[in-house]
C-alpha cells in the first residue's frame, strides 16, 4: 500500500475534481426530483381525475426499474430516437426521474398523514380546498418528510457513483483513473473516497435532525 503515492498533490487534485462532479450533479438532481416530486406527490393525494392514476401507473413502473437501467436508457437508447443529452445533462436526467418517483410517494405519504379533522375544520372555517392544503396540510406534513426526505436525498449522493458505467467524471470514475495508475494506490485511494462520502452523507445526516429536532 503506497499511501504517500496515493495522496500525492495531483492525485488529491484529481480526486477534488471528481468529488466536485458528483456534487453538482447530485445538487442538480436533489432541486429538480425534489420540485417534481412535490408536485405529483400533491396530485396524487388530492386525486385529481385521470391525471392521478396515470402518475399512479408511472410512479410505479419507475420505482420498480433499477437505477442503472434508467442511466442506461437515458444515454444509450434515446438517441437512438433522436433525443442526444450530454453527458452530465443525461446523469441529472435518470437522477432525477429515478428520485423524483421516491419523492413524490414520500410527500403523498407526509400529506396523507396529516389528521382529515384538521382540513375538515379548515374547511368550515371559510378555507377553500386550496387553502387549506396551502396552508394546513403542507406546511405539517413537510416538517414531517425531512427525515425521509434528508434519507432519500442521501441515497440519490451515493447513487450518482452509478452513473461511472456511462463515464461521468464523477468521485469514483477519477477514483478508478487513479488507481489504474498503481494497483498499491487501491487500499489508500478507496479508503480516501469512502471517507469523503461518509462526511458528505454525515453532515447532511446532521442538518436532518437538526431541522427535525426545531420542529418537535
Amino acid at each position: 500500500m503506497d499511501f504517500a503515492g496515493a495522496y500525492s498533490a495531483d492525485n488529491l487534485r484529481f480526486l477534488s475534481d471528481g468529488l466536485w462532479m458528483t456534487l453538482i450533479v447530485a445538487g442538480a438532481s436533489i432541486v429538480l426530483s425534489f420540485l417534481i416530486g412535490c408536485v405529483i406527490g400533491v396530485i396524487r393525494y388530492v386525486k385529481l381525475p385521470v391525471l392521478s392514476p396515470v402518475l399512479f401507473v408511472v410512479v410505479e413502473l419507475i420505482r420498480n426499474l433499477p437505477l442503472l437501467l434508467i442511466i442506461f436508457f437515458i444515454r444509450f437508447a434515446l438517441p437512438e430516437v433522436g433525443v442526444k443529452l450530454g453527458l452530465v445533462t443525461a446523469a441529472i436526467a435518470a437522477l432525477t426521474i429515478f428520485e423524483a418517483a421516491m419523492i413524490s410517494e414520500i410527500v403523498r405519504g407526509g400529506l396523507t398523514s396529516i389528521d382529515k379533522g384538521q382540513i375538515e375544520a379548515a374547511r368550515s372555517s371559510g378555507l377553500s380546498a386550496f387553502q387549506a392544503l396551502w396552508h394546513i396540510v403542507l406546511p405539517q406534513g413537510l416538517r414531517r418528510m425531512v427525515p425521509p426526505l434528508v434519507s432519500q436525498f442521501i441515497s440519490l449522493l451515493k447513487d450518482t457513483s452509478l452513473a461511472v458505467v456511462i463515464s461521468l467524471p464523477e468521485l469514483m470514475h477519477h477514483a478508478g483513473i487513479v488507481i489504474g495508475h498503481g494497483y498499491s494506490y487501491t487500499i489508500p485511494i478507496l479508503l480516501l473516497v469512502a471517507l469523503i462520502y461518509f462526511t458528505v452523507n454525515f453532515v447532511l445526516s446532521l442538518v436532518s435532525r437538526r431541522l427535525e429536532a426545531r420542529h418537535v
